[in-house]
């Protein structure tokens, strides 16, 4: 007997997606997402999608981070890579003059692309260890399969607030517009929105709840000459981050804001010109084959973030059936289908199976 069976997701992004899709995989599922715009309007639809399987280690989300890696694979031969648009690729550091020379005119050994003012470099990761996925298509490609597997459906709504019985079990949620749908769990996977559902419940139950912040990326698309193989992040010019995809575009990225309570709505984010700007001088000044072509997608999205850093993933005390999944960070995408997953399993039969959770739960020694 599954523990849970009217299971709702308050989040379209890649942890309720993740979840719908373990839901429905593992355990012939379905569940009703809910989200104020549809499918990854926000970070899970504009985030990079890069993949690193070892640079958490012996933080407390190693095993996450090492299990969500290996399972992105899975889903890579379930789903289709070419769908998703997953690879490996390899990944360097590049020190740059901020002069902007080129050493000796020719690039530095083993890098494949980046030249302007190249001084050094250092391997970070190579194909054993290092990944990609696009974020929309893979989430996508998840729901697809949870709706078509299990009949999962998406509402179009804003949660405003758990309703629950008399023994404070979740019976439902009541959405922005005044109508309500019946559940007898509720997972809370809003991203940097998270931070709402402290009132969604009693005081008391919300202040149980991390705060949960959002820190701004801008990142630009540039369509390269040539497939790149090789992930670059600079150190120098702003330290910019570059994510070829197999698409032929290149993803760049840095810059970021200081974490804030965030007041933009989903998938109406800001981008300002005056960061757009920084990261096309910073392409200009670190690679040559790019840095003439202009950009054909200027956005921006809140990746969240607890205080201490480490991600929400757990039940609610004091509520049957609520749970948080969010707060991953810049590592959402990577650590998605671990999460989803593991939450899964604990709707499912009632705990994690995989992973041992007991450091991102709600009362996990690191919360501040």
């Amino acid at each position: 007997m599954v523990a849970y069976s009217k299971i709702v997701v308050a989040g379209g992004g890649i942890i309720g997606n993740s979840i719908s899709y373990y839901l429905a995989k593992r355990h012939s599922l379905s569940c009703t997402i809910i989200d104020p715009v549809g499918i990854a309007p926000a970070a899970s639809g504009k985030a990079g999608g890069f993949l690193a399987r070892d640079w958490s280690d012996g933080s407390p989300i190693q095993e996450l981070q090492r299990r969500s890696f290996d399972l992105h694979a899975e889903q890579a031969e379930h789903l289709g890579a070419e769908k998703i648009d997953y690879r490996r690729l390899t990944c360097i550091a590049v020190a740059c003059d901020n002069g902007g020379g080129k050493p000796g005119g020719k690039k530095l050994e083993g890098v494949e692309w980046a030249d302007v003012g190249a001084i050094g470099s250092r391997v970070m990761g190579t194909e054993s260890t290092i990944a990609q996925v696009h974020p929309k298509n893979l989430c996508d490609a998840m729901w697809n399969y949870s709706q078509e597997s299990v009949g999962s459906k998406l509402v179009i709504g804003k949660v405003v607030e758990a309703i629950t019985n008399d023994d404070g079990s979740v019976c439902g949620v009541k959405l922005e517009d005044g109508t309500s749908v019946e559940a007898d769990a509720l997972v809370v996977a809003c991203g940097p929105w998270t931070d709402a559902a402290r009132n969604w419940f009693g005081s008391d139950v919300g202040a149980k709840i991390p705060r949960m912040s959002g820190v701004k990326y801008h990142s630009i698309l540039i369509p390269s000459p040539r497939v790149l193989t090789q992930a670059v992040f600079f150190q120098g010019h702003g330290d910019p981050e570059v994510y070829p995809r197999p698409d032929g575009d290149a993803y760049i990225t840095g810059f970021p804001d200081s974490a804030t309570i965030v007041a933009e709505s989903p998938g109406e984010e800001e981008v300002r010109p005056e960061v757009v700007n920084r990261l096309i001088d910073a392409t200009k000044k670190t690679i040559s084959e790019l840095g003439d072509i202009p950009p054909h997608t200027e956005q921006s999205c809140y990746l969240p973030t607890t205080a201490e850093g480490v991600p929400v993933i757990g039940e609610v005390p004091g509520v049957k059936g609520a749970f948080v999944a969010s707060g991953h960070g810049c590592w959402g995408i990577l650590n998605g289908p671990a999460t989803g997953e593991a939450v899964a399993e604990m709707l499912a039969e009632g705990k994690a199976k995989h992973l041992d959770l007991s450091l991102l739960g709600l009362d996990s020694p690191y919360r501040r």
